[in-house]
């Protein structure tokens, strides 16, 4: 057993809902109560209850690209991880854990009332940090589109594209086809059979455009500095401004050189797939919260225009500084009517520490609450301990009563 990394006693405090996530996640699939999808070279399992965030991870036993059309064989997965397996790294990474989110809630809370009165009812709201790639090619496909259909055209996209990792059951797992594999020209009309309209065109000519015109790797060159892929050293990203800093502004100005990438989408891409925590996206939704409480709508703001666009994004940031797109993003889920009677469950770190072992690293963390909750690497047979624990403080919010009429 290998043990967890050690954080030196400093708090560190986390707020996850899987349901509130997942609802907006394209390419995950629900299985009963677990969530399951390929991604970094393995089938990455994820289930939360009341006390714990479950993960697990199968590997193929061989690496192997697929064939096109991929074989409808079920191929073979091995539950025992590699010696340098890193997926309890991802987990944390791609689910952002390690963000004080309670300190930038109680900050954006500070700056704005309105923040301050809804917030609270949604405490598991989260930015994941996604690849940048599959980032665009999700919000390409999210033009005059439903989160149903572009979860299908993800799905399709990458079982006909795809590295094929393994099987669940039956079930092929595909990880995402890389820029490259996109560039054949007849992917396009391909797409179109399997029901990609006109975003074909636009995944084919931005595949070609970053395969042919940019050295490999250039989409992740844009990336903020602060939020690095995983594994490398984070640095500081410069002063920010008005506008937001530089490096965001540079990114927004590249993204929109593509096919298919509007400013709303160019947004969504620097706040999701680049870590650009600033990045606003300002959709015909945000634009009605803006309106109904943020006194826009009159004068020269009185319709959504690119200078109105610039203003919203503006008024955020001076509100919630460099994570005003998270900010703006907990009070966008707060508007959707999906997600009015969720519950959210708070996630305070207080012990991590490997079991079986007085020598393991160990965390102690501020204490908050009184339900124990933990990432534990397996979930399948409680009895046996887990090769990672990770123990947290939850709390559980409850339903917030309807007012009387």
């Amino acid at each position: 057993m290998r043990p967890i990394f050690q954080v030196n006693g400093s708090q560190s405090s986390a707020k996850i809902s899987i349901e509130h996530v997942a609802e907006i996640w394209n390419r995950w699939r629900k299985v009963d109560d677990i969530w399951l999808c390929a991604i970094h070279g393995r089938i990455l399992s994820l289930r939360q209850d009341s006390t714990h965030l479950y993960y697990r991870a199968a590997f193929p036993d061989n690496a192997f690209e697929p064939p096109t059309p991929p074989s409808s064989a079920p191929g073979s997965t091995a539950d025992t991880p590699p010696e340098d397996d890193d997926t309890e790294a991802l987990v944390r990474h791609y689910l952002n854990l390690d963000t004080n989110l309670t300190e930038l809630y109680e900050q954006w809370s500070r700056a704005d009332a309105n923040f301050k009165k809804k917030a609270p009812r949604f405490a598991g709201v989260r930015i994941l940090r996604q690849d940048a790639w599959e980032a665009l090619v999700g919000f390409v496909c999210s033009s005059n589109n439903n989160i149903i259909r572009i979860s299908q055209m993800m799905e399709k996209l990458c079982r006909h594209y795809g590295p094929l990792i393994g099987h669940i059951g039956l079930d092929p797992y595909h990880d995402m086809p890389a820029p490259s594999i996109l560039c054949n020209p007849k992917v396009e009309s391909h797409l179109r059979q399997l029901g990609f309209g006109y975003r074909a065109k636009y995944l084919y000519q931005t595949a070609l455009l970053i395969s042919q015109q940019h050295e490999p790797g250039w989409l992740d060159t844009l990336r903020n500095p602060e939020s690095p892929v995983m594994g490398q050293k984070a640095m500081d990203a410069g002063d920010m401004q008005p506008e937001g800093r530089e490096g965001y502004r540079i990114a927004h100005e590249e993204l929109l050189s593509l096919q298919g990438v509007g400013p709303k989408v160019a947004d969504c891409v620097c706040l999701m797939g680049l870590g650009w925590g600033e990045a606003v996206p300002v959709d015909t939704h945000v634009w009605q919260i803006a309106q109904r409480d943020y006194k826009f709508g009159k004068g020269k703001h009185n319709s959504l225009t690119k200078a109105t666009y610039d203003a919203v994004g503006k008024r955020f940031r001076s509100l919630w500084g460099k994570e005003a797109g998270w900010a703006h993003s907990v009070l966008f889920t707060a508007d959707l009517r999906v997600f009015s009677d969720r519950l959210a469950i708070q996630i305070t770190e207080k012990d991590i520490k490997s079991e079986g072992a007085e020598s393991r690293p160990k965390i102690r963390l501020k204490e908050e609450t009184v339900t124990a909750i933990s990432i534990k690497r397996e979930f399948e047979d409680e009895s046996i301990a887990p090769d990672h624990s990770v123990a947290i403080e939850a709390a559980t919010r409850v339903k917030r009563r309807k007012k009387a009429q």
